[in-house]
């Protein structure tokens, strides 16, 4: 079983994460051919839902891309499904307790060091016949950072036997401290929250991610020592696009 997540991360390398939240396989193999590191199929506030995630699972497997896949919630029947139809690593958002990172990690490995029920039907073809024995180990579980509860149970949670590391969704965690929800923040309380959580989970070998906008923005993240990094999605950079050729074509 490969996840070229942890291999880059073996090199220390940052890797750059694109995410699909339109349920198409066509937009999904343009980015599966595009060069991103990994992409992540969105099942919470993306158009997704668990039969158009496997579709795009399956689109990803074209290219090098690894599958990860963002859970609607912490809830362990789409955390085994999504791990089953091929992701190798998963997203939880609003982790904000140790007990719900705990619960998270538990539904994402097999026995004896979770309760994922065993089943990878589409996993077992897509990583082959070792899946069993590699998945608990190679499976990537990142822990969304994204309240002000989260940064108070910070490092409980950071603590938490088994976790990759931490993912942070700055639009939710500037809104919960009161501030404009928004990515690439430049709010100071904000980016001191964002650095303080990067430094948490670092101090304690944990891996950090952070959803970005701007390319450059992503890559002052890097700089900073964040080892994955996501290009808005799918939409914003085809709406984004889009505005840009007509704009042009009109000025």
């Amino acid at each position: 079983m490969k996840n070229k997540v942890r291999e880059l991360w073996a090199e220390d390398k940052a890797v750059v994460n694109g995410w699909l939240s339109i349920p198409s396989t066509v937009t999904a193999e343009i980015n599966a051919r595009a060069g991103f590191d990994s992409l992540t199929v969105d099942l919470q506030h993306g158009l997704n839902d668990y039969q158009s995630a496997l579709s795009l699972l399956q689109a990803i497997s074209i290219g090098d891309s690894t599958p990860l896949a963002r859970v609607p919630w912490l809830e362990p029947g789409i955390v085994g499904k999504l791990l089953d139809a091929g992701a190798v690593g998963l997203i939880c958002p609003m982790i904000n307790t140790p007990e719900e990172a705990e619960a998270f990690v538990r539904y994402a490995r097999y026995a004896p060091d979770g309760e994922r029920s065993f089943g990878p039907t589409r996993a077992v073809f897509e990583h082959g016949a070792g899946y069993a024995n590699d998945a608990n180990q190679q499976i990537v579980t990142l822990a969304m950072i994204e309240t002000t509860r989260a940064l108070d149970n910070l490092n409980a949670i950071i603590s938490t036997s088994g976790l990759t590391g931490v993912y942070i969704g700055p639009s939710d965690l500037s809104l919960s401290m009161g501030y404009t929800p928004k990515l690439d923040q430049d709010e100071p309380a904000v980016v001191a929250a964002i650095e303080r959580i990067l430094t948490t989970a670092k101090d304690a070998g944990l891996r950090a991610g952070i959803h970005c906008l701007a390319p450059s923005y992503a890559k002052k993240m890097i700089a900073l020592g964040f080892d994955l990094v996501t290009l808005g999605n799918d939409i914003r950079i085809l709406a984004t696009a889009t505005a840009s050729v007509i704009e042009e074509t009109r000025g």
